[in-house]
């Protein structure tokens, strides 16, 4: 499949073909089934982003962030996305995303929660 230049938004979860249509942070190249897979992530994370979760923690202060199962999922899925970006992106993205040190990161969070688990 041809491949075509994307602009990527992570923030707002925003893929954009036109470069001048929004601001942005990445630049990929990606086919359409690619770009599918990456609207699919975004749409998980915006999911978990705006879920029953995120009330019930705002009415519950003494969960914290570290200790938030909901969050560490969040995370991780935020975190696909920045591996599916440097998949798909430009050498300037794959090295931007080399120097935020997220890729390490997700391999840390790759493994299950050991939170999860914990005897209360």
């Amino acid at each position: 499949m041809k491949k075509t230049r994307y602009y990527i938004n992570v923030e707002h979860g925003v893929i954009l073909a036109d470069q001048g249509a929004d601001s942005y942070e990445f630049e990929i190249d990606a086919d359409d089934n690619e770009i599918h897979q990456l609207q699919e992530l975004f749409d998980k994370a915006h999911q978990m982003d705006v879920g029953i979760g995120e009330w019930f923690r705002a009415h519950t202060p003494y969960i914290q962030y570290h200790d938030d199962e909901d969050n560490h999922q969040y995370d991780h899925q935020l975190l696909n996305i920045y591996r599916k970006l440097h998949e798909l992106g430009t050498e300037t993205t794959r090295n931007h995303i080399e120097s935020m040190g997220v890729l390490h990161l997700h391999d840390n969070l790759a493994a299950p929660n050991p939170l999860a688990n914990k005897a209360d």
